[in-house]
């Protein structure tokens, strides 16, 4: 799956705008410097995966939001599991990706 950062980071600002926050205040809330937070909605930048994840509990959504259109907003559960990804050094994040990618692909 190619990640299409232009459009990462027009949903990015998007969500922001809905929410009625700037740019700086975004930044603020997910510890990120305010010129990069304006080069992520810009695609001058590559968000990693935690600064992905920081900026979706900034903007009170899910990371899906951001990276494939959709999002879900119903309960805390994925705020819990973000939180968790939030410490977690690059080889463990890959792991839990794996695991994740894997989960999201059986049939419950």
């Amino acid at each position: 799956m190619n990640l299409d950062y232009s459009q990462i980071g027009k949903r990015i600002a998007k969500r922001r705008k809905q929410l009625g926050l700037t740019q700086a205040k975004v930044a603020e809330l997910a510890d990120l410097g305010e010129k990069y937070m304006s080069s992520i909605e810009c695609a001058y930048s590559i968000p990693s995966t935690e600064v992905v994840m920081r900026i979706a509990i900034a903007l009170e959504t899910t990371p899906d939001e951001f990276l494939v259109g959709t999002a879900r907003h119903e309960g805390d559960e994925w705020k819990n599991v973000a939180e968790l990804l939030r410490n977690m050094d690059e080889k463990q994040l890959e792991l839990a990706k794996s695991f994740l990618t894997w989960l999201s692909e059986q049939e419950m």
